[in-house]
């Protein structure tokens, strides 16, 4: 999943991005408003942490709008102003949730992974589809009730197409899941991912939709063939 970090602060900044990568979280940081509308606009972000003093103005004015503009991601506003009225206005202005500096790394994470969850229209971490199961806090994942080994991109992947089981994923937005924009990405990087997920979880896990991307296979065609072996 991909995050974009709105913070000033390097010191936090870097604290947040190296908890979050623990969490198999992919994490792109901007300094200022300026930098995170170029971030935004250009990579698919499932939620973003904003902070409210930054340089160039208050984040809540960026969040206003993008809201105007009926972006929809889940914006979980950080900072040290943590009077009510404060929070209210946060809240008012479109945040999903508000949590005030100093703050604990593990309700950050938390937080963030009910505002993923409640954006997939989940309210349990136990995504399942057919005979897989993927629980997206302990980062296990069960086919049939055993346990299956992925690598970080793997389940990464697996965990985006999860959370959108009905759509179809252009390569690029399955790249921004995978990747920051800083890193260099080979051209043949996400079909070695895909074919490792078919190889392990079966070859309908991942259909190929010419021309336009990928989507997660049927669950039900997954568990007839599981029955079938």
């Amino acid at each position: 999943m991909h995050v974009l970090l709105i913070e000033d602060d390097a010191l936090v900044a870097a604290g947040i991005r190296s908890g979050l990568l623990v969490h198999d979280f992919v994490v792109d940081v901007a300094t200022s408003i300026a930098e995170a509308r170029a971030m935004f606009d250009g990579v698919t972000s499932d939620a973003v942490i904003l902070d409210r003093g930054l340089p160039d103005g208050d984040g809540l004015d960026l969040l206003a709008d993008w809201r105007t503009a009926g972006h929809e991601v889940p914006v979980l506003v950080l900072t040290a102003r943590d009077a009510v009225s404060d929070r209210v206005q946060g809240l008012q202005e479109g945040a999903d949730d508000y949590l005030s500096k100093p703050f604990d790394l593990d309700e950050l994470v938390a937080r963030l992974q009910a505002l993923i969850r409640r954006s997939a229209g989940r309210a349990r971490p136990l995504i399942e589809h057919g005979p897989l199961c993927l629980d997206s806090v302990t980062r296990e994942v069960t086919l049939s009730g055993h346990p299956v080994s992925l690598s970080r991109r793997e389940l990464v992947l697996l965990e985006a197409f999860l959370q959108s089981p009905r759509s179809i994923l252009s390569s690029e937005r399955l790249k921004d899941s995978l990747y920051g924009l800083s890193e260099e990405v080979e051209s043949n990087a996400l079909n070695v991912h895909i074919h490792h997920l078919r190889r392990k979880l079966g070859t309908g896990i991942v259909e190929t939709v010419r021309g336009l991307g990928y989507r997660l296979g049927d669950a039900d065609a997954m568990a007839a063939k599981k029955a079938v072996r």
